[in-house]
């Protein structure tokens, strides 16, 4: 048996770019960065605060939820898979790309309680965000989109 899920708060890098097929195929990509906070070891060494910044890529009904409602700076929620491929660029060297293909897309917000530790809680977005969550029922995606030329 195995398991290939991620799960992921963070926030959006850049305005996603959604493009369009002749089919009506939509495909949204763009950048989520998560973040270790610093902190400082008990010799006095600092440890820098660490960002991660990961490829994401929605399809469909969630390509659609992205275009509309996902801007630079959104705290989302997110679930789904880790996919590596590679593909030989127009220099001809080979190179390798690790992207999270998206399952479950929500708007995360910060809550008004406090942790122990003086960092906010986090809480579903959908109390409080007009916008509509993705829903978990939309299928993930198939292996057709393996054949696509990114």
């Amino acid at each position: 048996m195995s398991l290939n899920k991620v799960f992921l708060i963070g926030n959006v890098g850049k305005d996603p770019d959604v493009r369009y097929f002749d089919s009506g195929y939509a495909v949204a990509n763009f950048s989520l960065a998560t973040s270790e906070r610093g902190y400082k070891l008990s010799n006095g060494t600092e440890v820098p605060e660490r960002t991660e910044w990961h490829s994401i890529v929605a399809t469909r009904d969630r390509a659609q939820f992205v275009e509309k409602y996902v801007k630079k700076g959104s705290l989302l929620y997110l679930e789904g898979k880790i996919r590596s491929r590679d593909y030989e660029g127009k220099d001809g060297i080979k190179r390798y790309v690790t992207e999270i293909y998206a399952e479950k897309i929500e708007f995360f917000s910060l809550g008004s309680g406090t942790r122990k530790s003086g960092e906010a809680e986090a809480e579903p977005a959908a109390t409080n965000n007009p916008a509509p969550s993705e829903s978990a029922a939309i299928p993930p995606p198939s292996d057709q989109a393996d054949d696509l030329p990114f």
